[in-house]
């Protein structure tokens, strides 16, 4: 036979009792839905006026430059490049240096980035790979760390080409 503190099909299941609010509030509002819905549509009625002429005329992203504005400041971006990576370690400028070169590829990167036209182009790749490659190396290791011959000479390849292909157009 069961033991009376186990429940079993037979047993009667005894209620809760109910829960008692610990806060009342005395005070009501009376508010009703008839009375919400003539300012729901005045707030509709004015947000539709005020959005409709952004979904009429789509705002357009401001092109970043025009093609010769990018070919100069890749130029200037691969000279800094190569000047920088080529320093010798002992020189007391290279923290400067680095410094400069971060801030420029960021600035460059940022206004080139989100440019449709130009990511299919040679030239962006190589750079943007290449800025990559230093900025990740001098973040990792410090901004007096030499580059090592292999990743320096990968950088520097890129830049070559980088450079052909801004000569070509590309």
């Amino acid at each position: 036979m069961a033991s009376p503190t186990l429940i079993t099909p037979t047993s009667k299941p005894t209620p809760l009792s109910p829960i008692k609010p610990k806060f009342t509030t005395t005070s009501t509002t009376t508010i009703t839905a008839a009375a919400c819905q003539p300012r729901r549509r005045e707030f509709l009625s004015l947000a539709t006026i005020i959005l409709s002429p952004a979904c009429l005329f789509p705002v357009t992203p401001a092109l970043a430059a025009s093609d010769e504005e990018y070919v100069k400041e890749t130029e200037e971006v691969i000279t800094k490049v190569r000047s920088t990576i080529n320093m010798d370690k002992n020189d007391p400028n290279v923290a400067d240096a680095v410094a400069e070169l971060r801030e420029t590829s960021n600035s460059w990167v940022a206004k080139y980035r989100r440019e449709k036209s130009l990511l299919g182009r040679i030239s962006f790749r190589d750079i943007y790979s290449a800025i990559n490659a230093v900025s990740g190396h001098y973040i990792s290791f410090g901004p007096t760390a030499p580059i090592p011959a292999k990743r320096k000479a990968r950088i520097l390849e890129e830049m070559d080409t980088a450079e052909k292909a801004l000569l070509r157009g590309r």
